[in-house]
């Protein structure tokens, strides 16, 4: 527990020296008209066949620096726990995506370059960022939750299921305020749609549950949380053995379990009991680790991986690695989608 003390010490002094160059806010873009994201795609035809070749379920260290990553990423919305100063840890794991070949700039907030979010800012607010983002890259983000973000990420999806309300304005993150529409141009369709009904590609909660569904601002998520609507197409809830803040205790692993109600595939993930639901996304320093980062990079879930490494130093190895899959899976498939969508816009196959 110390090292990992020690470990956000640093993250802190990181996050002060990289928030002495962002006090610049870049100006707003006007939204796209129909089809301005799929003529604006350059990649040349042979990186697209790359692309639609790979298997999503697969990719290795080298179909991500030779091929995924010259392709465009979509944004990935990072939602912090609720009590300083445990936005720290979600930090770390920015970090260690970005040291795994994701690209910055779509994770960290367009407006005021944060990394992560905080779960007391208004969920129809993420819900209409997720459009913004959709609209402007014709890829669906991905939402990631470490404990009360992790509520406030199934939150976002009952937002945009229509839950709390029948419309949704855009929310602009330059300007950092709404818009005055409720619609998007759908960036692959050229047709105009609502935000109400948009899906999200993957979203993940880790240790969400317990005393944080008693604050005012989660009342509405009691009865809901574990419930996934079907406005993501794969969900992926982690529950740690024993989590005094998500109020998890070993023999009743079946209260933790998310389910959908519709047709969203839902994972349920236990991880070890000895995971510190505080420190739990501390994992900058795995993707320069030398046996950290191999088997993550080949882990696939499912399969007979070979046994974890350095998990017993306290790491969150396991976790990073299921999470990094998914990241990649879906960065692929949304590619894919995009490329295919472009191709039938310009007539050919």
């Amino acid at each position: 527990m110390e090292s990992r003390i020690r470990a956000l010490a640093l993250v802190a002094a990181a996050c002060l020296l990289a928030a002495a160059g962002c006090a610049t806010t870049p100006a707003p873009e006007p939204a796209p008209v129909a089809n301005a994201v799929l003529r604006a795609l350059t990649l040349d035809r042979a990186l697209e066949d790359r692309i639609l070749a790979l298997d999503p379920e697969r990719i290795t260290e080298d179909d991500l620096r030779t091929t995924l990553a010259a392709a465009p990423a979509p944004r990935i919305i990072l939602l912090h726990g609720g009590i300083y100063p445990v936005h720290l840890a979600m930090l770390s794991f920015g970090y260690f995506l970005t040291g795994m070949g994701y690209p910055e700039a779509q994770i960290r907030d367009p407006g005021d370059q944060s990394w992560s979010y905080s779960p007391y800012q208004d969920s129809a607010q993420i819900a209409g960022l997720v459009a913004w983002a959709y609209e402007r890259d014709g890829l669906r983000p991905m939402l990631i939750g470490h404990s009360q973000g992790g509520i406030h990420a199934v939150k976002v999806l009952n937002e945009l299921d229509g839950a709390f309300g029948d419309q949704i304005p855009v929310w602009d993150p330059i300007r950092g305020a709404a818009e005055d529409r409720t619609t998007i141009v759908d960036p692959l369709t050229g047709a105009v749609r609502p935000v109400l009904g948009l899906s999200l590609s993957y979203v993940s909660s880790l240790g969400a549950g317990g005393a944080a569904l008693l604050l005012p601002h989660q009342w509405k998520m009691a009865g809901r949380l574990r419930t996934v609507p079907d406005t993501v197409d794969e969900f992926t809830g982690y529950s740690i053995g024993l989590d005094f803040f998500a109020f998890s205790v070993p023999g009743a692993e079946e209260a933790d379990d998310y389910r959908h109600n519709g047709r969203a595939q839902v994972r349920n993930v236990k991880l070890p009991a000895w995971y510190n639901h505080v420190a739990a996304p501390v994992t900058h320093d795995l993707a320069t680790d030398p046996l950290a980062r191999p088997w993550i990079s080949a882990y696939v879930p499912g399969e007979a991986n070979t046994p974890v490494p350095l998990e017993a130093e306290g790491r969150s190895v396991l976790w990073a690695a299921d999470v990094w899959h998914s990241v990649k899976k879906h960065w692929c498939l949304e590619v894919q989608r995009l490329i295919r969508a472009r191709r039938a816009m310009l007539g050919g196959g």
